[in-house]
Protein backbone atom coordinates (compact mmCIF):
# COMPACT_ATOMS: atom_id res chain seq x y z
CA UNK A 1 0.00 0.00 0.00
CA UNK A 2 1.54 3.42 -1.06
CA UNK A 3 2.01 5.84 2.20
CA UNK A 4 -0.76 8.25 1.35
CA UNK A 5 -3.27 5.55 0.33
CA UNK A 6 -5.49 4.51 3.78
CA UNK A 7 -7.22 0.89 3.93
CA UNK A 8 -10.46 0.00 3.52
CA UNK A 9 -11.49 -1.47 6.62
CA UNK A 10 -15.00 -2.57 5.65
CA UNK A 11 -14.01 -6.27 3.76
CA UNK A 12 -16.26 -8.55 6.10
CA UNK A 13 -20.39 -8.82 4.29
CA UNK A 14 -22.10 -6.27 5.93
CA UNK A 15 -25.28 -8.52 6.71
CA UNK A 16 -23.22 -11.09 8.60
CA UNK A 17 -22.81 -8.73 11.32
CA UNK A 18 -25.48 -6.84 13.60
CA UNK A 19 -24.75 -3.06 15.18
CA UNK A 20 -26.99 -1.87 18.47
CA UNK A 21 -27.38 0.21 21.23
CA UNK A 22 -24.92 -2.11 24.12
CA UNK A 23 -27.95 -3.45 26.41
CA UNK A 24 -27.22 -4.49 29.98
CA UNK A 25 -26.79 -8.57 28.56
CA UNK A 26 -23.68 -7.54 26.80
CA UNK A 27 -22.06 -6.28 29.85
CA UNK A 28 -20.16 -9.80 30.06
CA UNK A 29 -18.84 -9.33 26.34
CA UNK A 30 -17.81 -5.87 26.61
CA UNK A 31 -15.96 -6.90 30.02
CA UNK A 32 -13.92 -9.38 28.49
CA UNK A 33 -12.97 -8.26 25.37
CA UNK A 34 -11.65 -4.60 27.47
CA UNK A 35 -9.50 -7.05 29.86
CA UNK A 36 -8.18 -8.52 26.75
CA UNK A 37 -6.86 -5.48 26.00
CA UNK A 38 -5.73 -4.52 29.26
CA UNK A 39 -3.94 -7.17 29.48
CA UNK A 40 -2.52 -7.81 26.52
CA UNK A 41 -2.35 -4.58 24.83
CA UNK A 42 -2.07 -0.92 24.72
CA UNK A 43 -5.20 0.09 23.40
CA UNK A 44 -5.93 1.35 26.99
CA UNK A 45 -3.60 2.50 29.33
CA UNK A 46 -5.64 0.94 32.35
CA UNK A 47 -3.20 -1.70 34.02
CA UNK A 48 -5.97 -3.69 36.26
CA UNK A 49 -8.86 -5.43 34.72
CA UNK A 50 -12.63 -4.40 35.32
CA UNK A 51 -14.99 -6.22 37.18
CA UNK A 52 -18.57 -7.04 35.90
CA UNK A 53 -19.97 -4.75 38.54
CA UNK A 54 -17.77 -1.90 37.27
CA UNK A 55 -18.95 -2.25 33.63
CA UNK A 56 -22.57 -2.42 34.34
CA UNK A 57 -21.98 1.02 36.29
CA UNK A 58 -20.21 2.37 33.47
CA UNK A 59 -22.77 1.64 31.13
CA UNK A 60 -25.60 2.45 33.20
CA UNK A 61 -24.01 5.91 33.87
CA UNK A 62 -23.73 7.61 30.92
CA UNK A 63 -25.51 10.67 28.93
CA UNK A 64 -27.24 10.10 25.76
CA UNK A 65 -24.67 11.81 24.11
CA UNK A 66 -22.31 9.13 25.27
CA UNK A 67 -24.08 5.71 23.73
CA UNK A 68 -21.61 2.67 23.39
CA UNK A 69 -22.53 0.19 20.48
CA UNK A 70 -22.21 -3.45 20.06
CA UNK A 71 -21.00 -5.68 16.82
CA UNK A 72 -22.76 -8.70 17.10
CA UNK A 73 -22.72 -12.16 14.80
CA UNK A 74 -24.93 -14.71 15.01
CA UNK A 75 -25.40 -12.57 18.14
CA UNK A 76 -22.62 -13.07 19.72
CA UNK A 77 -20.48 -9.84 20.60
CA UNK A 78 -17.46 -9.05 18.60
CA UNK A 79 -16.70 -5.83 18.82
CA UNK A 80 -17.65 -2.25 20.93
CA UNK A 81 -17.31 1.03 20.89
CA UNK A 82 -18.37 4.22 22.53
CA UNK A 83 -18.71 8.28 22.75
CA UNK A 84 -16.70 8.99 26.26
CA UNK A 85 -17.22 12.05 28.19
CA UNK A 86 -14.21 14.29 27.40
CA UNK A 87 -14.48 16.15 30.66
CA UNK A 88 -17.22 16.73 32.98
CA UNK A 89 -17.14 20.56 32.68
CA UNK A 90 -20.86 21.52 30.81
CA UNK A 91 -18.47 23.33 27.89
CA UNK A 92 -17.25 20.00 27.14
CA UNK A 93 -20.29 18.29 26.54
CA UNK A 94 -20.77 18.61 22.46
CA UNK A 95 -16.83 17.01 22.41
CA UNK A 96 -16.36 12.81 23.28
CA UNK A 97 -13.66 10.33 22.85
CA UNK A 98 -13.93 7.69 20.87
CA UNK A 99 -13.11 3.88 22.34
CA UNK A 100 -13.37 0.91 19.88
CA UNK A 101 -12.28 -2.73 20.81
CA UNK A 102 -12.31 -5.32 18.55
CA UNK A 103 -12.60 -9.11 20.05
CA UNK A 104 -9.02 -10.70 19.35
CA UNK A 105 -10.19 -13.24 16.84
CA UNK A 106 -12.14 -10.86 15.00
CA UNK A 107 -9.44 -8.28 14.27
CA UNK A 108 -8.35 -7.73 10.48
CA UNK A 109 -11.56 -9.00 9.11
CA UNK A 110 -13.52 -5.71 8.64
CA UNK A 111 -15.88 -5.79 12.10
CA UNK A 112 -13.89 -2.36 13.66
CA UNK A 113 -14.12 -0.60 9.99
CA UNK A 114 -18.50 -1.05 10.11
CA UNK A 115 -18.41 -0.51 13.99
CA UNK A 116 -16.34 2.75 13.48
CA UNK A 117 -18.80 3.84 10.62
CA UNK A 118 -22.09 3.56 12.48
CA UNK A 119 -20.56 5.10 16.15
CA UNK A 120 -19.80 8.23 13.96
CA UNK A 121 -23.30 8.32 12.29
CA UNK A 122 -24.53 7.43 16.28
CA UNK A 123 -21.87 11.15 16.89
CA UNK A 124 -24.18 12.84 14.89
CA UNK A 125 -27.17 11.64 15.49
CA UNK A 126 -27.31 12.54 19.17
CA UNK A 127 -25.63 15.76 18.16
CA UNK A 128 -21.82 15.76 19.03
CA UNK A 129 -19.93 18.38 17.76
CA UNK A 130 -16.20 17.72 18.43
CA UNK A 131 -14.81 13.70 17.95
CA UNK A 132 -10.86 13.30 19.75
CA UNK A 133 -9.39 9.75 19.96
CA UNK A 134 -5.91 8.80 21.44
CA UNK A 135 -4.02 6.11 19.60
CA UNK A 136 -0.85 4.77 21.82
CA UNK A 137 2.23 4.18 19.28
CA UNK A 138 2.26 0.92 16.96
CA UNK A 139 -1.34 0.71 15.98
CA UNK A 140 -1.42 2.35 12.56
CA UNK A 141 -4.12 0.14 11.85
CA UNK A 142 -6.18 1.79 14.27
CA UNK A 143 -4.95 5.70 12.78
CA UNK A 144 -5.88 4.60 9.21
CA UNK A 145 -9.29 3.65 10.44
CA UNK A 146 -9.40 7.04 11.93
CA UNK A 147 -7.99 8.80 8.80
CA UNK A 148 -10.55 6.79 6.91
CA UNK A 149 -13.40 8.09 8.66
CA UNK A 150 -12.63 12.10 9.09
CA UNK A 151 -10.06 12.21 11.61
CA UNK A 152 -7.12 14.17 11.31
CA UNK A 153 -3.82 13.89 13.18
CA UNK A 154 -3.03 17.16 15.34
CA UNK A 155 -0.39 16.23 17.68
CA UNK A 156 1.60 13.33 19.36
CA UNK A 157 2.17 13.31 22.97
CA UNK A 158 5.56 11.72 23.69
CA UNK A 159 6.49 9.51 26.33
CA UNK A 160 3.30 9.56 28.09
CA UNK A 161 2.53 6.31 29.23
CA UNK A 162 3.72 3.95 30.82
CA UNK A 163 3.23 0.03 30.03
CA UNK A 164 4.49 -3.47 29.52
CA UNK A 165 8.04 -1.70 30.66
CA UNK A 166 8.12 1.26 28.66
CA UNK A 167 6.94 4.53 27.93
CA UNK A 168 4.72 4.96 25.16
CA UNK A 169 3.70 7.92 23.05
CA UNK A 170 0.09 8.66 22.14
CA UNK A 171 -0.89 10.07 19.09
CA UNK A 172 -3.87 12.90 18.97
CA UNK A 173 -6.59 13.04 16.16
CA UNK A 174 -9.69 15.10 16.45
CA UNK A 175 -12.90 15.02 14.17
CA UNK A 176 -15.38 18.29 14.04
CA UNK A 177 -18.95 17.49 12.88
CA UNK A 178 -20.28 20.32 10.64
CA UNK A 179 -23.88 19.65 10.54
CA UNK A 180 -24.23 20.94 13.84
CA UNK A 181 -27.08 23.00 14.98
Amino acid sequence: MEKNQVKDFTTMPQNDMQIRLAELKDIVSITEIYNEAVANGVATFDTEEKSIENRQDWLLNRATYNPVLVSTIEEVVVAWASLNSWSERAAYNGTAEVSIYVHKDHRGKGVGGYLFKELMREAEKVGLHYLLSRITEGNQTSIDLHLQNGFSVIGVMHEVGFKFGKYLDVTLMEKIIQNQK
